[in-house]
């Protein structure tokens, strides 16, 4: 198997989990399928759009409709499988998905940025974090619901972290992509796990507003 199709098989693995969890997050408003459907396929594809549009590429599922008809058909059948998507051990398993197409996609839209050249150097880290978390800012924010950035959870941080890395090595050693890539994707990926399995949060200190238990 080429390195291509490795990264694309991951890329949809990761839409599947970005629609799914997605269908999972929004569940508790007692949405309909047809709802549930439009708001996994945003979900999915909602940073990439918007990363494709700041660079004024062509969006990247046009020339490619299986990430619509993959995130749609993940979104139905977790809309179909409500009650077990929300199963503590199913989703909780489809965060560790989650967390492996975020380390994909934003260390992708951060090449993506380095290729073209845009914005150097922020440009790139800026691209990656809004590609691994701006599907989830709007489905959070059309859903009413308390938006990643606003909570205290691990989410961003691994990506900007991941990001910075690729950034740094790329400088350093722009001949070697793909180990850098696949280094600074273990580390995102490793953050987050780590994140979902022991539930770390950002220190309290870091806050402005201590949450009250």
């Amino acid at each position: 198997m080429q390195i291509d199709d490795l990264q694309y098989l991951l890329g949809m693995a990761g839409t599947v989990a970005f629609a799914a969890t997605a269908v999972a997050a929004v569940a508790p408003k007692g949405i309909d399928l047809f709802g549930a459907t439009v708001m996994g396929v945003i979900t999915a594809i909602g940073g990439g759009t918007i990363r494709d549009v700041i660079l004024d590429v062509p969006v990247f599922w046009a020339s490619d409709l299986n990430y619509i008809w993959v995130a749609m058909f993940a979104s139905m059948l977790a809309f179909l499988a409500n009650k077990l998507m929300t199963h503590g051990q199913v989703y909780r398993s489809m965060l560790y998905l989650d967390a492996l197409g975020v380390s994909m996609f934003a260390i992708q839209a951060t090449h993506k940025g380095i290729e073209l050249p845009f914005a150097l150097p922020l440009g790139p880290l800026i691209l990656g974090i809004i590609t691994a978390i701006g599907g989830g800012l709007i489905r959070d924010t059309l859903a009413g619901n308390q938006t990643l950035l606003m909570r205290n959870e691990l989410y961003a941080v691994p990506v900007t972290i991941g990001c910075i890395g690729y950034l740094i090595l790329m400088h350093v050693s722009p001949e070697s992509a793909v180990i850098n890539g696949a280094c600074c994707m273990l580390l995102i990926f490793f953050l987050r796990a780590a994140a979902i399995h022991w539930n770390l949060r950002v220190p309290g200190w870091l806050l402005t507003k201590t949450t009250q238990p």
